[in-house]
Parts: structure tokens; C-alpha cells; sequence
């Protein structure tokens, strides 16, 4: 089965990390495994033929990003509750949303990055941590995905030099959670990301599915509001981190999905089970104030 070896997608990076799952998402015959070096990269294969040959025609195109469920104005909403999806999601909008596209094949777009079961006191559904708020005039996440896609033209050239490590960096915010993209507290200059990662990153939310415990701060203003995304754990006494892992046989989207469902990051022991042989957790950016609006997710070696 032929392999590509992805430097530009390293473990330790949530970022190329949900890159390398979300080509399995886009492409349902690519398979994913990690190195074994000192720091893991993703090795995609295929039945086949050459991966990279699949990923490519797979990319979205402008048209297929407008028809996803979570797009902004969405040509199959119709006008039920006046449906816009941007930041502020009213819950009534998001239900009538997600009925819609109950069959859609790209309906996790909605689940992996808002929820019904979080409401604020305004009526509005909470979002994923992947799903965060941006700064200033940063809009809402489709946006920000059409933005980065834009960039990537033509495809093919972009994605090669992304797989091996010399992608092309814009000054652009991307979907609003690389830690990469921010500099010290004394760096002004604009935020660079990778579009290819963010869009492939993008469709890696796909195995993510966000929940909440039912509370609605409209009727218990007092209660705790707390979105839970899958691989976002929290410890005894700790704040919630995502965990992921680097395993060593390779899974198609299926098998991956079912690999974090199963692995438990707490018990060691027991990863060699799941072919596992690294893992990291999240490490949320310190803001400098409370008028700092940035968020970035780094990593930590278990």
C-alpha cells in the first residue's frame, strides 16, 4: 500500500494533527498512522494508489463549503425562525438548522462546533472549543474557513507543499485556534497561519462531536454552562484540556473514531492495546489581559 510520509504534519501540533484526520475525513480511502520519531509525523496511505493523488480531487470547492449546513446563509434553510448563522446563534435557529439537515452528509458541521444543550441567559447556543470567539472584527467559523480556503489556488501545488513541510503561510486568523499564528507579548506583527491545515483542520472537527448537559441559564440562571467536546477531558481538580493520540497502524476515519473512543489517556498502561505510542494535551494561550482576545491551543507531552 503506497505511504507519504507528512513532515508539515506533526504530531505535537493540534493543528496538523486535525489536519491529518480531517484528509481521512475528505478522502474516505485515505488511511492515517504516525511515525515513530522522536516527534511523530502522519503517514497517509492508500489502497489505491498514491494518497496525495486522492487528497487532491477530494478538496472542497467554493461551491461545496457554501451548501455545508453550518454556512451563514445556507440555500437549504429556508426562512423557518429567520435561520442566519453567525456568532450568535439563537438555540431556535440552530434546532430549526439541524433538522434541515438531519440527512445532509456534512450535518456534523453543526454538532462538532455548537450545541442545544448549552443555552446562555440570551437564548443563545453555546459553541465548541474549537468553535472559539475571535478578536475585534474576526467573524464566525464558516467564515473563517472560506477565508483560508480562498488562499489555497491552485490546490494541488498548495497541498504538496503543506504534506512536506514547506506550505505557504498568509496573514490571516484562520479558524481562530492555531497557537502557531501568535508571537511574544512584545511581537505586533499579524497573525500567519497555514490555509491548507485550517481547511483540512476544519473537516477533522468531523470526528468531534460537541454536548452539553442540558442547561439552559434562561431557567437556572445559577447553573454551571459548560460545552463538552469529545477528547476534551477533565481531570480531578483541573481544567479541561483536549488529549490526542499518535498510533501506529493505519485507520481510515471509521477506525480512528472508534480509536478515541476506546483509548483513555489516563491509563498508560493500556495503549499499547490501541497501538497508541504517544499523546498530548492541550495547553490553553495565556492571555495577557482580560481585554486579550486571542485563543490558541498548544501542546504537552504526556
Amino acid at each position: 500500500m503506497p505511504e507519504v510520509t507528512c513532515p508539515g504534519l506533526s504530531a505535537n501540533w493540534v493543528n496538523g494533527w486535525l489536519a491529518a484526520v480531517g484528509a481521512t475525513v475528505l478522502e474516505p480511502r485515505i488511511r492515517l498512522h504516525w511515525s515513530r520519531d522522536a516527534t511523530p509525523v502522519a503517514v497517509i496511505s492508500s489502497q489505491d494508489g498514491d494518497p496525495v493523488d486522492a487528497l487532491v480531487p477530494a478538496w472542497p470547492s467554493s461551491a461545496m463549503l457554501a451548501d455545508l449546513p453550518v454556512a451563514e446563509n445556507w440555500p437549504k434553510a429556508g426562512t423557518e425562525h429567520g435561520v442566519r448563522l453567525q456568532r450568535k446563534v439563537p438555540v431556535a435557529a440552530l434546532r430549526a438548522r439541524m433538522r434541515k439537515a438531519r440527512a445532509h452528509p456534512f450535518s456534523w458541521t453543526l454538532t462538532s462546533t455548537m450545541t442545544d444543550l448549552c443555552v446562555d441567559k440570551a437564548g443563545n447556543a453555546g459553541h465548541a472549543p474549537f468553535d472559539p470567539a475571535g478578536p475585534g472584527t474576526t467573524k464566525w467559523l464558516h467564515h473563517r474557513l472560506t477565508k483560508a480556503h480562498a488562499h489555497v489556488d491552485p490546490p494541488g501545488e498548495w497541498i504538496c507543499r503543506c504534506l512536506a513541510g514547506r506550505g505557504r503561510r498568509v496573514e490571516d486568523n484562520g479558524l481562530g485556534f492555531d497557537q502557531t499564528r501568535v508571537g511574544s507579548q512584545a511581537d505586533k506583527s499579524g497573525k500567519w497561519t497555514d490555509p491548507v491545515i485550517e481547511v483540512l483542520a476544519f473537516f477533522g472537527l468531523a470526528l468531534l462531536p460537541a454536548r452539553g448537559d442540558g442547561v439552559d441559564l434562561r431557567l437556572s440562571p445559577s447553573a454551571e454552562l459548560t460545552v463538552r467536546q469529545k477528547g476534551w477531558l477533565k481531570p480531578a481538580r483541573a481544567e479541561r484540556h483536549f488529549f490526542w493520540p499518535a498510533w501506529k497502524q493505519p485507520l481510515d476515519r471509521n477506525g480512528i473514531d472508534a480509536l478515541l473512543d476506546a483509548w483513555k489517556p489516563e491509563e498508560r498502561r493500556t495503549w499499547h492495546r490501541y497501538g497508541v505510542h504517544a499523546a498530548w494535551k492541550s495547553v490553553r494561550f495565556m492571555r495577557t489581559s482580560d481585554a486579550d482576545a486571542t485563543r490558541a491551543y498548544g501542546a504537552r507531552r504526556l
